[in-house]
């Protein structure tokens, strides 16, 4: 009678008392500081501060940099690093590692992954391009490079600057880098993944962004803080963003982006704390947030 009633409730007969709990799951294990965690074919790895690699499910370590770690980039086939010794170190899930470029006595500042396995690196105002194969580019920006992007199509790098974006054609040599011009200092940069708009974040505490058919304005403002975390959803139809108490989302589902619209808001913090870094899902709704008060979460976009 009981297994009957509990099969007439929707419950299993053999179903546990006691519910399952995300922190049953979870491992700690000491890190000296992480710049970076990412996913390679399935497997989780962080980058510390100090130029170490750590693998925790398989309880071992790759050393990639004498010094410190500044930026990180992954694809899920490869994670690229640079440091301030001048390296740009590239890392395969195995944990085989080989430096792709070399800047002596200068810190590498930005990195970006481009299709067919090519890499974006900054150092001070030069930006680098390095194909899988050929010939490596260089592009001297304005002003030190704040952010570089690669479009989703084709081989074009943005990269932001004091005073805008600067879209680079590297097997162009000839053609000028056709400039997007707003005053200020642009730090990240990102491609829709429609390839229609283009996002900056300021050194004030705001968005700013461009509709690339027509060079449209868009202003992205109303943050408590600046925003150091966005990323497109992966449909493409929001941009999440920290620097708030919560996720602020701008709509990009229109052709028309988010001009003439508010933002939605998502995944308010309980406590006060601001959020600082954001996470789309590459194929579902799901965001995960993180607050500058340790709190993690992961939230179902509706």
């Amino acid at each position: 009678m009981k297994a009957a009633s509990d099969r007439l409730h929707g419950m299993s007969p053999e179903m546990p008392s006691t519910p399952s709990s995300l922190t049953d799951k979870v491992r700690t294990f000491a890190l000296d500081g992480a710049t970076a965690a990412a996913f390679l074919r399935g497997t989780c790895v962080f980058i510390s501060e100090t130029g170490t690699a750590l693998f925790p499910d398989a309880d071992r370590t790759v050393a990639l940099h004498d010094g410190v770690v500044l930026c990180a980039a992954g694809d899920g086939q490869r994670l690229v690093t640079g440091g301030d010794d001048g390296k740009v170190m590239e890392m395969l899930a195995s944990g085989e590692a080989k430096t792709i470029a070399t800047q002596n006595g200068r810190w590498i500042d930005r990195i970006a992954l481009g299709p067919d396995g090519a890499v974006a690196y900054s150092a001070g105002k030069t930006a680098f391009l390095v194909p899988a194969k050929g010939e490596v580019r260089s592009f001297a920006a304005p002003s030190t490079v704040g952010g570089l992007a690669f479009a989703p199509k084709g081989l074009r790098v943005a990269v932001a600057h004091y005073g805008g974006v600067s879209l680079w054609y590297p097997n162009a040599v000839d053609v000028k880098p056709e400039v997007l011009e707003w005053k200020g200092s642009h730090l990240g940069v990102t491609y829709s993944p429609d390839g229609r708009f283009i996002i900056t974040t300021m050194q004030e505490p705001s968005l700013h962004g461009w509709r690339l058919s027509d060079g449209a304005h868009m202003r992205m403002t109303g943050y408590p803080a600046r925003v150091k975390s966005f990323e497109f959803t992966h449909d493409g139809k929001w941009l999440a963003s920290s620097g708030s108490t919560e996720v602020v989302l701008w709509p990009f589902a229109t052709k028309d982006g988010p001009i003439g619209k508010q933002p939605s808001m998502q995944a308010p913090s309980t406590s006060g704390g601001r959020v600082t870094v954001v996470a789309c899902h590459p194929k579902d709704p799901v965001m995960a947030c993180g607050y500058d008060d340790g709190m993690v979460l992961m939230v179902r976009l509706t």
